[in-house]
């Protein structure tokens, strides 16, 4: 029975730590969503997996990269279902906007707009990188990396300092997005009477990157935090980073698709992009891009009627779910129901379903799958434990699961607990980290 098992008590320190330090390593690279799937299409690569366009119908390791945002993987014969680890590689963070410079007072700035749920004042003060890539006129993509080395400087967006800021005001209407304004420099291009300091600015872009002002249009660039994953704690049980929620589970995920062996079924991955916005546009979970590439498949193998055949496919498929969910943190026990939230250092959550309120907006996996689920975990002696995202009508939340159940597959929200959640500094276990892959490996192996 694996069920609220310590897993520090069943795994060695050396296997967690030999893990944890993978994960670093790519939770370092990987700063946005296009870094993250650069990433795994390079492992992919490394390990035998090779693009549907080169696809011959016989081999059984293929890949797909949606718009540089999102992927989607497979390894075994597909018509016999597949298990899919599914999770999305976008996180909160603070962008550009499309017309971002400009200069007030002698400070040249750039406006931005915050993406996804967060709690604007944690971005204030905080040593930030603008990544991303700018999009030229003639169809050049530039790679912009600026704080993301330690020679680099930094960006930041300014707080007002206590001494003005007596006004007792909600966070609501004390933090606005209008004022998180970036600061990009204060010295002025020789020569220049208007805007100098701006000018200057941008003479440096176009030295380092051949960036003019107009091309900050077509370009998706981000405002993420400068900081390197850290070991968390005096024992250096947690991992310290940005974008655990959710690159956590996309790599998980991925390593599991790597070290699986495909049983009965085939095992996938599938990761998007846009979930921390409702999975919208079209590298989100709405797109159904997974579709198109095993319908794809299924043409190249001969089949006519690819439709039907997908159709099939899916009913005889499981997809995992994989994202986050909230851990419990002793210094705010009320927002939690102490029976059902994760621990630290438990294992795998096991999250039957999402939503607010009266479930509204929930995608809740039937109790014969939430079955067959723990009783794989149980088998192999993977620590888990159930949670949800805190008490009726205080928390709730989504993931991908409810857009990926409409298709028809069998689907189950399971993952590891954070602390901090959509904080610029994330902290996940060690312990839950590595017990996760391990349950993302069994599960997609025995489904």
């Amino acid at each position: 029975m694996g069920l609220n098992e310590l897993v520090w008590k069943k795994r060695t320190r050396e296997e967690i730590e030999h893990f944890s330090d993978r994960y670093k390593e790519f939770i370092d690279y990987a700063k946005t969503e296009r870094l993250a799937i650069e990433y795994f299409e390079k492992i992919l690569l490394e390990n035998g997996y090779i693009p549907i366009e080169k696809y011959t119908g016989k081999e059984n390791k293929v890949f797909y990269i949606n718009k540089e945002k999102s992927l989607v993987a497979v390894n075994g014969e597909i018509l016999n279902g597949i298990n899919f680890v599914a999770a999305h590689v976008d996180a909160p963070r603070i962008d550009l906007k499309p017309n971002p410079l400009y200069e007030d007072s002698g400070i040249a700035l750039a406006k931005t707009h915050y993406y996804g749920g967060v709690k604007k004042y944690q971005w204030l003060s905080l040593p930030l990188a603008l990544v991303g890539v700018v999009v030229k006129e003639n169809g050049e993509k530039i790679r912009v990396c600026i704080g993301c080395e330690e020679k680099d400087p930094v960006l930041v967006l300014p707080d007002l300092l206590p001494h003005l800021d007596k006004e007792d005001k909600k966070v609501s209407e004390q933090f606005k997005a209008e004022k998180m304004n970036v600061i990009l420099g204060s010295i002025p291009l020789e020569g220049e009477e208007k805007e100098p300091v701006k000018k200057y600015i941008l003479k440096l872009l176009k030295e380092k990157y051949n960036i003019e002002e107009e091309d900050f249009i077509s370009a998706d660039l981000e405002l993420v935090p400068a900081l390197k994953p850290r070991d968390v704690g005096m024992d250096s049980s947690f991992i310290g980073a940005y974008g655990h929620d959710d690159r956590i589970c996309a790599f998980e995920g991925i390593m599991a698709l790597l070290n699986a062996q495909p049983k009965n079924k085939a095992i996938g991955v599938i990761l998007f992009d846009r979930e921390e916005i409702g999975s919208e546009g079209d590298a989100g979970a709405q797109a159904r891009f997974y579709r198109a590439f095993l319908r794809r498949m299924l043409s190249v193998k001969g089949f006519n009627d690819t439709e039907q055949v997908l159709d099939e496919i899916i009913s005889k498929s499981t997809v995992l779910s994989a994202d986050v969910t909230a851990l419990f943190d002793p210094s705010y026990p009320d927002v939690h129901d102490k029976l059902n939230v994760a621990k630290a250092g438990y294992g795998v959550a096991i999250v039957k379903y999402t939503g607010r309120g009266g479930k509204s907006g929930a995608s809740e996996a039937h109790a014969e799958l939430v079955g067959k689920v723990r009783a794989i975990l149980n088998r192999n002696g993977i620590s888990w434990q159930v949670s949800l995202l805190g008490k009726v009508d205080v928390g709730g939340g989504g993931t991908v699961a409810k857009f990926l159940a409409k298709e028809g597959f069998d689907t189950i929200d399971i993952g590891p607990g954070l602390m901090s959640m959509h904080a610029p500094f994330e902290l996940v276990s060690k312990a839950d980290l590595y017990e996760t892959y391990l349950a993302f490996k069994v599960l997609v192996e025995e489904l």
